[in-house]
């Protein structure tokens, strides 16, 4: 039996993944601000501990950890779900703003990752999901503050999938494309108030237009990444990045084919900037 660790539990990805591992028979640490909007559709599950937990307040992270060790006695996956988007071209963000969503998106996960992880250690063993998006992979006009969240997500997370090897830690970044969740709706999305003109009819303003009608007709079913994530974490050897969605699996080879073609056309500069070597300068 694996325990669960997972954050922003009471919709969205968090729900579904924990309805998947107590279907499973798995046990579930399931965090939310509000524990009793978990054990409102999950009931009293004998697998189930329903912890509050806000994930920019550190003290709460160490203390819903502790619980969940005390019930459990182990945490195999931690699943770092809790966050929100921000839309709005860079410049019309505000500064109260951008702190806001970094303390949750970035710091948030952050401070229950070292909340968790001493325990991990201790046993030798252990997943860590980091849910990104293929905004962390790609930038997006109109959400360039979120998935500048989520590129520091990707970031952290491949320098950890190094630094925890060597406890039997593994590390796999989650990049959801667009799915059919309540990400767009008002719950999960902040949208920047100070609109600029300028920026009408420009991709930054047409990208506000499209999260409208885009809500609830997304490409991606969410059910199906909760049963996907399953057959990852159950797997061998799961991934450092497990993207899901046509989407986003178009997006990432779209940009693979874009980068290396940057690079085929500047490599003569790029190469350039390099000491001379021995046999270079004496010739």
């Amino acid at each position: 039996m694996k325990v669960w660790f997972i954050t922003g539990a009471s919709r969205g990805f968090g729900a579904l993944m924990t309805r998947e591992a107590l279907a499973a028979g798995d046990a579930v640490i399931a965090t939310a601000r509000n524990p009793k909007t978990v054990t409102e559709q999950f009931g009293d599950h004998p697998n189930l501990l329903a912890v509050a937990l806000d994930v920019t307040n550190e003290a709460q992270a160490k203390e819903a950890a502790a619980a969940g060790i005390a019930r459990f006695g182990h945490i195999d996956v931690l699943a770092n779900n809790a966050g929100y988007g921000l839309l709005g071209a860079v410049e019309e963000a505000t500064a109260e703003e951008i702190e806001k969503l970094y303390a949750t998106n970035v710091f948030g996960l952050l401070k229950v990752t070292r909340a968790v992880l001493p325990y991990m250690r201790r046993q030798r063993s252990g997943h860590v999901l980091n849910f990104s998006s293929i905004g962390g992979y790609f930038g997006y006009p109109g959400w360039g503050v979120y998935g500048s969240t989520k590129f520091a997500v990707e970031g952290l997370s491949e320098s950890m999938a190094a630094e925890l090897e060597p406890f039997g830690i593994k590390v796999t970044i989650v990049e959801p494309g667009f799915f059919r969740t309540d990400f767009l709706a008002d719950n999960s999305l902040a949208i920047s108030p100070a609109s600029i003109a300028d920026y009408e009819g420009t991709p930054a303003g047409n990208m506000r237009n499209f999260a409208v009608d885009a809500n609830h007709a997304q490409p991606g079913n969410p059910a199906k990444l909760a049963g996907g994530i399953m057959t990852m974490v159950n797997s061998a050897n799961p991934p450092l990045r497990m993207p899901f969605g046509s989407d986003t699996v178009a997006m990432i080879e779209a940009q693979h084919a874009s980068v290396e073609t940057e690079l085929a056309a500047w490599r003569e500069l790029a190469l350039s900037t390099d000491f001379a070597s021995d046999a270079t300068t004496a010739a």
